[in-house]
């Protein structure tokens, strides 16, 4: 798949997988605040190793394009549930510099990872979410509210959360809804406002990316460094489509009966990129 090796049928297919993972993920960030990232880069993971790219990059490849397509799927989460009157715009406010801060960890980090280490690291994070969301690590409801974090709790969790979003590709909404909600913040505004975490998480993840692959050899068909632009457009299409359907489910289905099945996914998931990074 590398260079210009790939025909009319492999492009088709490569299309049509990613514009049904553009689906789920844009379905996956209004139902839970998160950007997609859990759906997307296992995907693009499963994609791009039955096209034959290149192990060095795959994993890169993946989470770049993953945070490039986080952009679109937070933004339309973030204007659908702001219709709703549920995003808090000043925790965002107060967050985002110190989430860019861990982005730019993250990025130092992806900089002198392999891809096998990528790979071990998106799954031990993956578990780790997937345990939480079938049998919750905090407890929020047997917790006393309290104020939002300040100071220098609140740079040390917001730059955690942007390291670790960074090199996960992913929006960082589990994290942010766990804490919002356990400073006693209705959940619908927790999600809300997580997904605004995603946007800013994810454009100078981004940027970072197309940096740390330019010029960088074997990459896919149709990549910009780091940045798969035919997986961008599909699935940010795809998922323009079904956030606003994950907002609404979000407000009317039963979250705890989802989040398990959700759990569930990210257990298997974990699993089966464990299982691919042996083979590497």
């Amino acid at each position: 798949m590398s260079g210009s090796e790939l025909d009319l049928l492999q492009f088709s297919q490569l299309v049509a997988v990613l514009m049904l993972a553009g689906l789920a993920a844009g379905f996956a960030a209004g139902l839970f605040g998160i950007g997609g990232g859990f759906v997307v880069v296992p995907a693009l993971l499963l994609v791009f190793s039955f096209f034959g790219v290149d192990p060095l990059v795959m994993s890169h490849v993946a989470i770049g394009t993953s945070l490039a397509t986080i952009i679109v799927t937070s933004l339309r989460s973030v204007h659908a549930h702001n219709k709703r009157g549920a995003v808090d715009f000043k925790v965002i406010r107060d967050w985002a510099p110190w989430l860019v801060v861990g982005v730019g960890v993250g990025l130092m980090l992806a900089r002198v990872l392999d891809g096998r280490s990528m790979k071990w690291i998106f799954s031990i994070g993956v578990l780790i979410m997937g345990i939480h969301f079938i049998y919750p690590l905090v407890r929020t409801d047997k917790m006393k509210p309290r104020e939002m974090p300040r100071g220098w709790m609140l740079a040390a969790i917001a730059s955690f959360l942007g390291a670790f979003s960074a090199l996960l590709g992913i929006g960082g909404g589990t994290i942010a809804v766990l804490v919002m909600t356990i400073c006693g913040r209705p959940i619908h505004q927790a999600i809300a406002t997580a997904a605004g975490f995603g946007v800013i998480i994810a454009l100078p993840g981004t940027a970072g990316f197309i940096l740390l692959g330019l010029g960088h050899a074997d990459l896919p068909f149709g990549s910009f460094g780091y940045i798969n632009l035919i997986a961008v457009v599909c699935v940010t299409a795809m998922s323009f489509i079904t956030a606003p359907l994950g907002v609404r489910a979000a407000h009317r289905l039963n979250a705890k009966a989802l989040e398990k099945v959700f759990g569930v996914y990210l257990v298997a998931t974990s699993a089966i990129v464990i299982h691919n990074s042996l083979g590497i």
